[in-house]
This record gives C-alpha cells, sequence and structure tokens, in this order.
C-alpha cells in the first residue's frame, strides 16, 4: 500500500512540475509575441514620421492622401498584429460585462441610500 502512495506522489510532483514548465512556456510565447509587437509599433511610427517629414520637407502637401498612405495600409496591419497579441477581447475582457453589471448595480445603490 505504502509503495502506491509513494507512486502517486512522484506521479502528482511530476504533473505539477510539467504543469509549470507549460505554464512558464505559455508566458514566455505570450512575452515574445508583446515584444514583437511593441517593436513593430515603434518601427511604424519612426518610419512613417520620417516618410511624412520627407514628402512635407521636399514640397508635398501634408494633408494630402499620399502623404499618409503608407501609415495608413501599414497601420492596418498593425492593428491586425494588435489582435493577434491581445486578442478581440482587448477592451471588454472576458469579464467585462459582469463587473460593469455590478459597478452600475453599486452606482444604482448608492443613488438611493
Amino acid at each position: 500500500m505504502e509503495n502506491n502512495i509513494e507512486l502517486h506522489e512522484r506521479e502528482r510532483s511530476a504533473l505539477r512540475a510539467f504543469e509549470k514548465e507549460e505554464a512558464y512556456m505559455r508566458a514566455q510565447k505570450k512575452v515574445k509575441a508583446l515584444m514583437g509587437f511593441y517593436w513593430h509599433l515603434a518601427s511604424y511610427v519612426i518610419v512613417n514620421l520620417f516618410i511624412i517629414i520627407l514628402i512635407v520637407t521636399y514640397g508635398g502637401r501634408l494633408f494630402s492622401f499620399g502623404t499618409f498612405a503608407t501609415a495608413l495600409f501599414w497601420g492596418i496591419g498593425l492593428l491586425f498584429h494588435f489582435l493577434g497579441v491581445f486578442g478581440p477581447d482587448f477592451m471588454f475582457g472576458k469579464n467585462w460585462e459582469e463587473r460593469k453589471i455590478k459597478q452600475l448595480m453599486d452606482k444604482e445603490n448608492k443613488h438611493w441610500e
């Protein structure tokens, strides 16, 4: 019987170690995705500012489609990268609806007190 208990403890310990390693790998993957997005965002800002400054410096109009075309189309790609990293639930989140209902109910209760 004692052997059986030891075996289960070793299995649980191995399972916990595996779960910790798996959680670490998921977190590491998320951090790499975040870093990739932030580098993408930084290069977007720097390159597009440079392009706009060059266009305006060499006689182009500031408020024309051509001046901001690169920023617009690259921005669409950046938006999709953002959604890929942060997910479509970024703004509202998983528990947003419940939190908002609780907030509004608390506000309503304070109103009646």
